[in-house]
């Protein structure tokens, strides 16, 4: 009953066990193999460095499709070849929109528990909420630098001033990476405040 997660696993994430199981499921079944060794192929494609990388592999992937399993496939295969561009974009900046679709996730769910709120509502209440943004945190680094300290002995010390910020270019601030709401923080003023 549970060998189907197996299924959904990558193939280098199986303990033994599950490698034998995989591999029951394969002889038995050729066809469901065919299918697992397919779904291991497309993975391969988002291991490309390059969007053209990745073009190449899934041709090569869909070439690959044999007529038995490619219905199976037809759902994938239509997505890549409508969204092509978009998907390929990941190569230039490694980000999906696994964020956004949560987010609306979340927001769809809150709907449902409301009763009766407008999307649009939600959807400006999560948008221009302050304070729940992820911005990417990059560690300040200081400049070190001795500077001279006088005791009422007249003895002369050195101590490290780490007050002088070197995270700025050209004396300016650097912004900081703004990728949405996050989504922690979001839930507990969901759950604090309601609606």
């Amino acid at each position: 009953m549970h060998d189907r997660f197996v299924l959904l696993k990558r193939n280098h994430e199986l303990n033994d066990e599950q490698a034998f199981l995989l591999d029951g499921w394969c002889k038995n079944y050729p066809e469901l193999g065919l299918a697992y060794q397919q779904k291991e192929a497309f993975f391969q494609i988002y291991e490309a460095q390059t969007k053209e990388e990745a073009a190449a592999l899934f041709v090569e992937w869909q070439r690959n499709l044999t007529p038995e399993i490619t219905d199976a496939y037809a759902d994938l295969v239509k997505a890549w070849n409508n969204w092509e561009s978009y998907i390929c974009n990941y190569f230039d900046h490694k980000i999906t929109n696994a964020y956004t679709e949560s987010l609306n996730n979340l927001i769809r769910v809150t709907n449902r528990l409301g009763r009766g709120y407008s999307f649009e509502a939600l959807r400006a209440k999560i948008l221009f909420s302050e304070g729940i943004y992820k911005l990417e945190q990059k560690k300040p680094k200081f400049k070190r630098r001795k500077i001279m300290s006088f005791s009422r002995s007249t003895s002369i010390s050195w101590v490290d001033d780490t007050h002088q910020s070197d995270n700025s270019k050209d004396g300016l601030p650097v912004k900081p990476i703004n990728y949405g709401v996050d989504m922690i923080k979001l839930t507990e003023i969901l759950e604090r405040d309601g609606l």
